[in-house]
């Protein structure tokens, strides 16, 4: 099956096991930008979030991304408050001239688990950054997100510390994460941006109110997170209340249970139609429609699922080369305006919340 949305249909085999194929590569951040896999790899969940984790059964999955040529790394500071970077040290350390690696600043935790923070002040960022390089073990981050907006901080000002990083050798690019497209365009007009980092998925469509279109007109990437609805795209899981663990952060999103959960699961029929017809799960069939996303719009997609299963990321990694049909994309179309449910319980958190 051919791949949709990438410039190099790669079908060279990793030197570790010759059955796994390698997607297909594109230009991240324009054409000075680095080639980086059609699909990159969220790290979020290796550390917390989504329940325990088996450190070597991840750490195998992280083999398995490379192997599969998935080699846009993302995490944050946030993540486990420091631990998915330290967790990524290792990794980046052995592969460090394979892999892209993508970190963020801007959301704060304390000792209250339930509290969350924005912070975008420069003081911040230097800071910020200062404990991603040291976590990480490297001299230079690849790709650095503000990881949230704060409106109270001139974006002029947050995007200009962040020019200054790049400076000085710190960061080689930049990135947004939930953003509007009235913002994307502010902040590119002080230094270029080379990728947009919001949620994108056949559940989760706000960005196109703006964002794609301003990130597909300045030549910006766009890297879809939580593609697969952070699991229930996939059937993980029907209720979040009932079918997760108590640590799970997903029980606290509006549409992952009650009504909203089983009206929601009702809308996957579609998906599953379309899985059976080509043979494949529906979450492939749910990252191959975000991947196609990128000749609809015009610009480059590298969606980010997430995963701890080595099989399951090979299982991501393979939709890269599924295409839908003309048919089948009109039958997945009206999923999203019928979603139940916000995609978080406070919106003010996201770029929804300040669309015009």
């Amino acid at each position: 099956m051919s791949s949709t949305g990438s410039t190099n249909n790669s079908t060279s085999k990793s030197n570790s096991d010759s059955s796994i194929e390698k997607i297909a590569t594109v230009r991240l951040g324009g054409a000075d930008g680095p080639e980086i896999g059609v699909q990159g790899f969220g790290a979020m969940g290796i550390s917390e979030f989504y329940g325990a984790t088996d450190e070597a059964a991840a750490r195998d999955t992280l083999d398995a991304a490379l192997e599969a040529g998935v080699t846009l790394i993302d995490t944050a500071d946030v993540y486990g408050r420091g631990a998915n970077e330290e967790f990524l040290a290792p990794f980046v350390a052995a592969h460090r001239d394979e892999i892209t690696l993508a970190t963020k600043f801007g959301i704060v935790r304390t000792d209250d688990p339930t509290y969350r923070g924005i912070r975008n002040d420069p003081a911040y960022i230097r800071s910020s950054v200062e404990g991603s390089l040291r976590r990480l073990g490297v001299d230079v981050i690849d790709l650095y997100y503000m990881h949230r907006r704060d409106p109270a901080v001139p974006l002029a000002e947050t995007v200009g510390a962040m020019a200054e990083l790049v400076k000085e050798g710190k960061v080689k690019y930049l990135g947004l994460s939930e953003v509007t497209g009235a913002e994307l365009r502010e902040a590119h007009a002080v230094h270029p941006i080379a990728a947009v980092q919001s949620e994108w998925s056949l559940f989760s469509r706000d960005v196109e109110r703006s964002a794609v279109g301003a990130a597909a007109e300045l030549g910006v990437a766009f890297v879809p997170y939580s593609p697969l609805g952070r699991g229930f795209l996939a059937g993980v899981f029907v209720d979040a209340v009932k079918d997760l663990s108590s640590d799970d952060f997903r029980k606290s999103h509006p549409r992952f249970s009650g009504e909203n959960a089983q009206r929601n699961a009702d809308l996957l029929a579609p998906v599953r139609k379309v899985a059976e017809a080509h043979g494949v799960t529906p979450a492939q069939v749910a990252l191959a429609w975000v991947q196609h996303r990128a000749s609809v719009h015009g610009l480059t997609v590298v969606p980010i699922p997430g995963t701890r299963k080595r099989a399951r990321l090979l299982e991501n990694a393979a939709a890269t080369r599924i295409t839908l049909g003309a048919e089948e994309l009109e039958l997945l179309e009206p999923i999203a305006e019928r979603v139940a449910g916000d995609r978080y319980a406070d919106m003010t958190f996201t770029s929804a919340a300040r669309e015009g």
